[in-house]
């Protein structure tokens, strides 16, 4: 006869950037971790070439975050040398696999419970299989928690998520982000994520930039709509442009921590021409360790989440300096679609002088952006949110003006028979059950070809 399993819990919390790690430690701080036999962080370097780039453990300013949690596993340790981000275990495996885990790990036959970035990939889709029986929290770092479910979740998966954590960046507008499965969502309070920022601070050693510096933050290469290298220099040069055309006349330039080094020469190459005294930190470091660190005059990029949080949490003057752009093409809105960049052209300003932040907005503006990001969201995945159609169709039935039709290419919109895509007459006929199968299909046929 089994033995009856130990019903204290032992919970597994899986991070992957330092946003991430930061964000579970003010999670513990606020008490939102609840009460267990040990907290574990199984730290994963998800990087396509894990040896080419620190681990967020790896990183200046973990440090203070480490007291939150009983012990600190490498989820890559664990796998290799499978890849951490891409590999998951077959069904028939996922048992043997939890044996291993709880044997390596010492987990004996404790409960487990797992708080999770993304349950659909990465090392939570392959710790939700291996460990079938666990709750899930699921928690996102930045504005993805306003954006649709990256593609139809398992069931059996989505049922088991309980919470949505999140930082609140868009006070009052509701995140969208495992919705279907009725998650609700939780903010992480602004006070503990900037108190884990300020402590990060002190442990970071000092860029030398003067005080007013400008904060550059970089990408994350492998991002859902990253840019490719060049074109990432021809950004942000166009940035340093704007930063010197509006009096600033020193930069921090705060490259992503999974950015090789050789994305950023441009960089210093223009600010060289352009006059500009560029700092770059020895190491890669938090970037909301550094808003606390520098206090900079004006913080600008193209990372979305980043931008808002500089605004919304730390009280920093933001831009998104003209990077808030529609995407070229249908093809850019598979997986979240433009959401981020729909939220930071609405709330962010777009000059390198950059205001005290976007301030709160009214009831009537959360409202419009609410609408849009809905459509938008519908769009990117309409399978994940079928219900959203009526409510879309009546959003882009009455804003027929540029500024909103913009973020919707009218191939895309003829695709899913949406107010503008296709001239009135036509709108019945693409309507048709028939017709719209036909043109799934013929929708995964060019993705295939595409691959």
């Amino acid at each position: 006869m089994t033995a009856p399993r130990n019903t204290s819990p032992v919970r597994l919390l899986v991070a992957s950037t330092p946003h991430g790690a930061a964000l579970l430690a003010a999670a513990a701080d606020a008490g939102l971790l609840g009460t267990v036999r040990e907290r574990l962080l199984l730290v994963a370097n998800t990087a396509p070439v894990p040896e080419t780039v620190p681990a967020p453990d790896a990183l200046p300013g973990f440090r203070p975050l480490r007291d939150r949690f009983g012990r600190v596993l490498s989820w890559n340790a664990a796998v290799a040398p499978l890849h951490p981000g891409a590999w998951a275990p077959r069904p028939d495996d996922a048992p043997l696999w939890e044996r291993q885990l709880r044997s390596l790990w010492g987990l004996g036959d404790a409960a487990v419970e797992l708080v999770v970035e993304r349950v659909e990939a990465g090392p939570g889709q392959a710790l939700a299989r291996i460990f079938p029986d666990a709750p899930l929290d699921v928690y996102a770092t930045g504005l993805s928690a306003y954006g649709p479910t990256p593609g139809r979740l398992d069931p059996l998966v989505g049922t088991r998520v309980r919470r949505l954590l999140h930082p609140g960046l868009v006070p009052g507008l509701r995140p969208l982000l495992l919705a279907e499965f009725g998650v609700p969502a939780e903010e992480v309070p602004g006070r503990a994520l900037r108190a884990v920022a300020a402590r990060a601070a002190r442990e970071l050693p000092d860029p030398g930039a003067p005080e007013g510096a400008a904060l550059l933050l970089g990408q994350d290469p492998h991002a859902p709509g990253a840019l490719p290298p060049g074109e990432e220099e021809r950004v942000y040069g166009r940035l340093l442009d704007g930063l010197r055309e509006a009096g600033h006349r020193a930069v921090v330039l705060a490259p992503h921590p999974a950015a090789p080094a050789h994305r950023v020469r441009g960089v210093a190459r223009r600010a060289a021409e352009l006059g500009l005294e560029l700092y770059e930190p020895q190491d890669a470091q938090p970037v909301e360790a550094l808003y606390e660190r520098l206090r900079p005059a004006l913080v600008t990029g193209r990372s979305f989440g980043a931008l808002l949080a500089a605004s919304t949490l730390h009280g920093l003057p933001a831009s998104h300096g003209g990077t808030a752009v529609p995407p070229a093409g249908a093809a850019a809105y598979e997986g979240g679609g433009p959401v981020a960049a729909v939220i930071a052209d609405a709330l962010l300003p777009d000059g390198a002088g950059g205001p005290d932040g976007p301030g709160p907005a009214d009831t009537a503006e959360l409202a419009e952006l609410a609408g849009l990001v809905r459509a938008v969201a519908f769009c990117a995945q309409p399978r994940v949110n079928p219900g959203l159609r009526g409510e879309t169709e009546r959003f882009l039935a009455a804003r027929p003006e540029e500024r909103v039709r913009r973020w919707f290419p009218r191939r895309l919109l003829a695709s899913l028979a949406l107010p503008g895509g296709l001239p009135t007459g036509l709108g019945t006929v693409v309507r048709n059950p028939a017709v719209r199968r036909a043109a799934r299909r013929a929708r995964a046929l060019g993705r295939r070809a595409r691959r």
